[in-house]
């Protein structure tokens, strides 16, 4: 689903085990195994995502020359009801994010 945050209009999904309805973007991502469900917590290899060296290089995330990733948040955990922002590379717990986005329908 598309949020906006300062201005900026962000893509986000609200992760839920139980979500029959996923965006292409988080089926692909379950597909190569970047999201992955650890018991009832999601397990996410952020700098896989959106692969943007730098982005990447931002967030302090380097490749390594046999293509794995080595850096700091690398991997981040969400619970059910958080949002994962794809745009800004973060997990946004749900009371922070209907203070500071807003869902667009």
């Amino acid at each position: 689903m598309k949020a906006k945050l300062h201005g900026k209009i962000v893509e986000v999904w609200q992760v839920d085990p139980y979500d029959q309805d996923l965006p292409l973007w988080v089926k692909e991502a379950f597909a190569k195994g970047y999201l992955r469900w650890v018991d009832k917590r999601l397990l996410i290899v952020m700098p896989a995502l959106s692969p943007s060296t730098v982005a990447n290089l931002k967030l302090g995330m380097v490749g390594t020359l046999g293509g794995g990733f080595c850096g700091y948040a690398m991997y981040v955990m969400a619970d059910s009801g958080d949002f994962l922002d794809m745009t800004d590379h973060c997990v946004v717990s749900a009371h922070k994010f209907f203070k500071k986005y807003q869902l667009i329908n």
